[in-house]
């Protein structure tokens, strides 16, 4: 098998064949590939893709779900449908006899690119600095580099996602006599509002949070505002989430006075407050899946997602919150003609866009990574078995 490995980001233009192709002439060449490829091949669709490519998947799921099943499938070739740093922890996580594949380099993630790892470095000298004796823990977001995460890692801290923030927050106060990180303050990296809606949900406001805005000396910060913090975030936000208002809320329960209001905690604090709940895809899925026939729900997250939802829950009213587009333009750079045009060139025996992690940052990332997936175990089985019984 060959391996053709083009530079970080740099995406080859594709034949012209596959941009004239009709979207059933794709579709059903993507099909006869699959079935020639067999178990050698795992398509993975993230949730906010397009239908025509969630399709095609094997499996769909946020991110970290499908790194995890990444993990678990025995396929020589991941092609993962999603974003570059989703494609990453598939490979940290996988084997390295898999080769993991993103069919578009240049779908990337404004968010993860606003967390680079030299500015994290900086961050972390400096913060420590004005922090005096304060032991700060590095709490990073999956939507992150391998490189930070790497950088995470090696600081003792972990990674989370939106549906189990949360739980690693509160780990990283913990003491170390019960498991935890015994930190002082936490570095939320790189989204400010999961930070913020979290610490929150904590009962931690106003001066308990404060943010450090990496293109200032110090981040912006003074030491007295340091020492008052109980959680530092980074200044970072997804673009997609940021199309939610509070206007958007208020005028949405004027229009339908029973309706609820989900989001996403990638959301603006100020949404958040307003909304009854807000929780990760997966989260949001699982609520309106639950909800009983007839409910009504505006929902606060990617179009494509809520879209698909609509479709799936026709006994119930599902729109987006919002009248303006809510969509990932960069997950949309995966489409059926950069999708066909991978699984042709494995078809021919040639890996294309085969994304993978240089072996020492992985190992520090994994391990950020496993200290996540090891927290949210210890919490289920303390949901479950509150004596800590369960097996």
């Amino acid at each position: 098998m060959n391996v053709e490995r083009p530079s970080c980001r740099s995406q080859p233009a594709l034949p012209e064949q596959y941009l004239r192709a009709s979207a059933a002439e794709l579709h059903a060449r993507a099909t006869e590939r699959k079935a020639q490829l067999g178990s050698d091949l795992c398509i993975l669709g993230h949730h906010y893709q397009n239908d025509e490519v969630v399709a095609l998947a094997d499996f769909a799921g946020d991110s970290l779900k499908l790194s995890q099943i990444a993990a678990q499938e025995k396929a020589r070739f991941i092609v993962f449908c999603g974003v570059h740093f989703m494609a990453e922890s598939a490979d940290i996580l996988s084997s390295p006899d898999q080769a993991v594949i993103l069919p578009n380099l240049r779908a990337g993630c404004q968010m993860a690119d606003m967390a680079d790892a030299k500015a994290v470095a900086a961050a972390m000298d400096e913060l420590a600095a004005l922090a005096g004796d304060a032991r700060i823990v590095p709490i990073t977001y999956v939507n992150s580099s391998a490189a930070v995460k790497a950088l995470t890692g090696r600081a003792g801290g972990a990674c989370c996602t939106s549906g189990n923030a949360r739980n690693v927050f509160e780990w990283a106060l913990a003491s170390e006599s019960a498991g935890g990180a015994a930190a002082d303050k936490v570095l939320c990296i790189p989204d400010q509002h999961l930070g913020r809606n979290t610490a929150a949900a904590m009962d931690y406001e106003g001066d308990a949070c404060c943010l450090y805005d990496p293109a200032q000396p110090d981040g912006g910060l003074t030491a007295d505002e340091v020492a008052r913090a109980r959680f530092i975030l980074w200044k970072g936000h997804c673009y997609v989430h940021q199309v939610f208002t509070p206007a958007d809320v208020e005028a949405v329960r004027r229009e339908h006075p029973n309706i609820r209001v989900i989001v996403h905690p990638e959301c603006p604090r100020e949404v958040v407050r307003l909304a009854d709940a807000a929780g990760s895809t997966e989260q949001i899925i699982r609520a309106v899946a639950e909800a009983p026939e007839g409910s009504r729900w505006a929902i606060g997250t990617e179009s494509n997602l809520v879209h698909r939802l609509a479709k799936r829950q026709a006994n119930q009213s599902i729109r987006v919150l919002s009248d303006r587009p809510a969509l990932c333009q960069t997950m949309h750079l995966i489409d059926l003609p950069h999708v066909v045009w991978v699984l042709d060139n494995l078809a021919a025996g040639t890996v294309v866009n085969r994304v993978t992690v240089e072996p020492a940052q992985a190992a520090d990332a994994r391990i950020a990574l496993d200290r996540m997936i090891a927290i949210r175990r210890v919490t289920e089985v303390t949901k479950s078995d509150p004596a800590g019984e369960g097996q």
